[in-house]
């Protein structure tokens, strides 16, 4: 698995998203109270931009007229049709088996280990001596 960089951790406080393409695939980075979840910006249903829907809470009821909101800011509406799902798993909870959207994982890594990166330019000595400039090969 190919690790990209989204982003510092200050572009991105918590309750923001961000929308990317990374190989082909359109991709959105959420923040969710300070721990971060990567989704597929496509809507299992009809391919709607998934992730640009509202941040909502989940409605679950253990009696008849008795709501109660969990989740708040953690599932995603479909902007087209008002599909939900969960942003930490891209499970839906209408039809879980059968409705899902691509869940990747998301994490913060120091700086150090990611700025350096495997692939370093290779880096040649200036001086200057006497009013010119010498490059050292």
């Amino acid at each position: 698995m190919a690790r990209h960089v989204i982003a510092a951790v200050d572009e991105l406080p918590p309750g923001t998203r961000k929308f990317l393409e990374i190989d082909g695939r359109p991709i959105a980075v959420f923040n969710i109270k300070g721990k971060y979840f990567g989704l597929m910006n496509r809507c299992p249903h009809q391919g709607a931009a998934l992730c640009e829907g509202p941040l909502i809470g989940l409605a679950q009821s253990k009696d008849p007229g008795e709501i109660e909101y969990t989740k708040i800011g953690e599932i995603i509406r479909c902007p087209w049709h008002g599909w939900e799902f969960d942003i930490r798993t891209g499970q839906s909870y209408c039809d879980p088996r059968r409705f899902r959207v691509k869940a990747y994982p998301a994490h913060v890594e120091p700086g150090a280990s990611v700025v350096k990166g495997p692939y370093v330019a290779e880096t040649i000595p200036v001086k200057v001596e006497s009013d010119y400039v010498v490059v050292e090969l």
